[in-house]
């Protein structure tokens, strides 16, 4: 056998083996979530939203745990508006685009908004997709939204800057989005009423434990705002807050950060499905350019 052909077999051996790595991290992932399932208090319990959560296209369980709350309320207008999106492949709506919802994406690094004009193209030319580039802070978050011509009322709203998200969404006065997910702080667990300063120029950087707000205090600043703390994703990174005249029966009570707190556990996002390629887009969206 030549060289050229040892090399090749040696690298689909290699490939091989690493298809069967990963198989057994997912393996290994869904028996550790099972397990943690069955362990838990409310585990059994329907209202309990982390049994429904699963990855499309999230980072973890919010893809899952979005459906099951809009099967629980219902949708109106089927519209969002998420900021601290990335490059568009891996977020709170990418799903959603897939299952017809619209909104808008705002992003602040220049690389990643140009593979989201790039990459959905599609999308921003039918205007089901729109995308501003901007840095979200308390001060212009309100601008922002009436540039983008957000209503009063929508569906959902997903907030992730790593930083100032306490922050942006207290100073989100005049709309009245149905469903509220954002990022906490699971290192400070679920007592601790915690949030960084407000820092204008804060990029994410440094201890983890320095970053956004822990789950009590963004308990309470919903609280104020009419919202209820329903549920967090199993990965301890995302919150999930529904309006207070939808909630009804629907979710489980009480609706406390020590009753719905999910511990750090961002290792799982190894065990879950792939980022969406840019490659796949036009496949999926292929009858949005005609």
């Amino acid at each position: 056998m030549g060289l050229f052909n040892r090399v090749g077999v040696a690298y689909d051996s290699l490939r091989q083996m690493a298809a069967g790595i990963e198989s057994l991290f997912y393996i290994a992932g869904d028996s550790y979530r099972l397990a943690a399932l069955r362990a838990h208090p409310h585990g059994t319990d329907p209202r309990y939203l982390v049994p429904y959560g699963y990855k499309v296209y999230s980072q973890g369980d919010e893809d899952g745990i979005l459906v099951e709350i809009f099967r629980r309320i219902g949708t109106t207008d089927r519209r969002f508006v998420e900021f601290g999106v990335g490059p568009g492949t891996e977020n709170n709506t990418v799903a959603l685009l897939l299952d017809g919802w619209s909104g808008t994406w705002i992003e602040a690094r220049e690389k990643s908004v140009a593979r989201i004009r790039e990459g959905f193209a599609p999308l921003i030319g039918s205007g089901r997709l729109g995308l501003t580039q901007a840095f979200i802070l308390a001060e212009n978050i309100g601008e922002l939204f009436r540039q983008n011509k957000v209503p009063a009322e929508f569906d959902l709203l997903s907030i992730d800057i790593d930083g100032n998200d306490y922050w942006v969404w207290k100073a989100l006065d005049g709309y009245r989005p149905r469903v509220v997910v954002i990022e906490y702080n699971s290192s400070l667990g679920p007592r601790i009423e915690a949030k960084r300063r407000y820092d204008p120029k804060w990029a994410a950087k440094g201890s983890r434990r320095a970053h956004g707000a822990s789950l009590k205090a963004l308990e309470l600043l919903g609280k104020a705002k009419g919202y209820l703390l329903v549920g967090c994703g199993f990965r301890g990174g995302n919150a999930f807050f529904v309006r207070e005249d939808l909630v009804g029966d629907a979710f489980l009570a009480p609706y406390t950060s020590e009753q719905h707190f999910e511990p750090p556990r961002h290792y799982m996002r190894f065990f879950t499905a792939r980022r969406l390629s840019y490659q796949d887009i036009p496949y999926f969206f292929e009858k949005e350019q005609s």
